[in-house]
């Protein structure tokens, strides 16, 4: 057993020397994510995109969010985003820029999905599902029954199913999880300027990472 145990710790060391993989993959995954998002609210290369209906709808307390300094708070929004997926990209000051995105989705779970619960999508066979889950599948499944009778629905379903927004804090859970887990193991090695930076600056303690 003892041997087994040491057999099992060796490849785990060896596995290791691939640890860079999680962090870039993180990076990898969440960059589409914020840049997409920013650019959702304004494309600032785009002269026909503005920032406004994102100022309006954070400043609108009937059929938006109602925040305080709207303006501000649209631009730190998305320079959060747009900066951030930058930088991920380059893996440079990503536990810097951790923070602000973190916030971003904080605010983003509580002012606008905290009401709907955990669920992004209605499912009643998951974990958390919403009180009214029940009430949207059978919405759900009467909306396809008129497509299949009236519609081409084949054509409509060609590339995925139809589903009912549940607009829960699921995804910005998770983006907000994901920032932590980044805020914490930084860029990762090799592939990020940030491990580059530090071992020209910070030797010392990058090889002591390495070894």
């Amino acid at each position: 057993m003892i041997q087994l145990l040491k057999s099992v710790q060796w490849l785990i060391n060896i596995i290791r020397k691939v640890d860079f993989l999680a962090p870039l993959l993180l990076r990898a995954y969440l960059i589409p994510v914020f840049w997409v998002a920013a650019n959702n609210k304004w494309n600032p290369f785009n002269p026909e995109s503005s920032l406004q209906n994102t100022i309006d709808w954070f400043a609108n307390p009937d059929w938006g969010l109602g925040l305080p300094f709207p303006e501000l708070m649209a631009y730190m929004a998305w320079g959060a985003e747009y900066f951030g997926a930058i930088l991920l990209l380059l893996g440079l000051a990503v536990r810097w820029v951790s923070i602000p995105l973190m916030i971003t989705m904080l605010v983003a779970a509580f002012s606008v999905h905290w009401k709907n619960g955990w669920q992004a999508i209605h499912d009643p066979m998951s974990a958390f599902a919403a009180e009214n889950a029940g009430e949207a599948i059978d919405r759900l499944d009467r909306a396809k029954s008129i497509l299949q009778e009236y519609g081409n629905y084949s054509w409509l379903t060609e590339h995925g199913n139809f589903v009912v927004l549940n607009n829960g804090i699921e995804f910005a859970a998770t983006y907000f999880v994901m920032l932590l887990a980044l805020f914490f193991i930084g860029a990762g090695r090799y592939i990020s300027v940030d491990y580059w930076l530090a071992k020209r600056y910070m030797p010392n303690e990058v090889n002591h990472v390495d070894s």
